[in-house]
């Protein structure tokens, strides 16, 4: 989760992308053969609020679960959750790399700066900035192409949609949830092309009570189809109670919203997270970023509600196929230039957006009814 707003629009773009498999290839160092005889890897996760029944963190969660299923006990996994942003965070960081864990996952941005403070104190550890851009010796970055899933669940919600109004509940109006809300909106006007996106911005990522009473506001001016960027099941469950329709996001919500869920929008981290403890175990870790998406496996759509026709599953799944061979990308126009709301040309026809422009993405696409604020 991002929470410096500042430091994340102004960055320059430091993705060395590589692909999931090129991460595994990594671990496949021959000594790999020889690590089996030596003491387990100790890997430590540090989460940013509790584990959920589903969310940012329980896709994580899974992660590590995955990481322990693959390697079993060649590997000794630790948590902490609900682990606030600031002091806190570099406590428990420091307590753990202290209790000899030899790599340390910290999927929150906020977690970022006391890293490298720590990573400085403890260069035989490795860490994971999972959100974060800043890199080390002993630091690696790695984050995930979100938007492309929101691209994909637009074009669901702008076939499902009767009233054409979508609502999304946002966290903070930083580039990565503008590039989600921007994606989702394109996604939905490349099929309805009269559709609107309202959103609320709450500030917060995780505010239960705040992120359904923003779900319900948007329910009351029309939107019949819901999305959000925020940590709970909470807007999911108020669709669920209203009656509507909406897109579940970091994880599978159907227990959560049966009815309601259009489909979700999946974030998967264990084939990275074992692919580096791996690396630790056979001494080919280093330092790197990644930005992966639906080609590399980190993002999918999928685990469709009922209320979902075949023929609108069908044509979300062939786009994801289409993004995945890279024939789709949510920041390219086509014909026609694409707009921001304010009726500036944003993207001009023909033309896509460089990676570095999507990371720092400041505007709200053509749509969008709101503001950055």
């Amino acid at each position: 989760m991002y929470k410096n707003l500042a430091a994340r629009g102004r960055r320059a773009l430091l993705v060395a992308c590589f692909s999931i498999p090129f991460v595994a290839h990594l671990a496949a160092h021959p000594a790999a053969r020889a690590a089996a005889a030596a003491p387990p890897v100790k890997a430590a996760f540090v989460y940013v609020t509790p584990i959920t029944e589903a969310g940012w963190v329980r896709q994580h969660e899974q992660g590590r679960l995955a990481v322990e299923a693959a390697l079993g006990d060649r590997v000794k996994t630790t948590l902490v959750q609900d682990v606030p942003e600031g002091a806190d965070a570099e406590r428990v960081i420091r307590d753990l790399a202290q209790q000899g864990n030899q790599i340390i996952f910290t999927p929150s941005f906020g977690y970022m700066e006391p890293i490298q403070k720590i990573a400085a104190e403890f260069p035989q550890v490795k860490f994971e900035s999972i959100t974060g851009y800043k890199t080390a010796a002993n630091v690696a970055v790695a984050n995930a192409r979100y938007y492309e899933g929101r691209y994909l669940a637009g074009i669901a919600a702008g076939r499902m949609s009767k009233s054409h109004v979508a609502g999304y509940v946002a966290g903070f109006p930083i580039p990565e949830v503008l590039q989600g809300l921007n994606a989702f909106t394109l996604g939905m006007r490349s099929v309805a092309p009269q559709a609107r996106v309202k959103v609320v911005w709450l500030n917060a990522w995780f505010d239960p009570p705040r992120e359904r009473d923003a779900a319900m506001t948007l329910m009351n001016q029309g939107a019949d189809v819901l999305a959000f960027h925020t940590g709970s099941t909470a807007v999911m469950a108020a669709a669920q109670e209203r009656g509507k329709l909406a897109v579940a996001y970091h994880s599978d919500m159907r227990k959560v919203a049966p009815q309601a869920q259009i489909l979700a929008v999946t974030h998967e981290w264990g084939a990275y997270y074992t692919a580096r403890v791996k690396a630790v175990a056979d001494g080919s870790w280093k330092s790197a970023a990644l930005w992966g998406g639906v080609r590399e496996g980190m993002i999918r759509v999928g685990d469709f509600g009922p209320r979902v026709p075949v023929a609108v599953q069908n044509e979300v799944l062939a786009r994801q196929k289409d993004m995945a061979a890279g024939r789709l990308q949510p920041f390219k126009a086509g014909a026609q230039p694409v707009r921001d709301n304010q009726g500036h040309t944003v993207i001009e026809s023909g033309q896509a957006l460089s990676d570095e422009q999507i990371l720092n993405l400041n505007w709200l696409v053509e749509g969008v009814q709101g503001s950055l604020r």
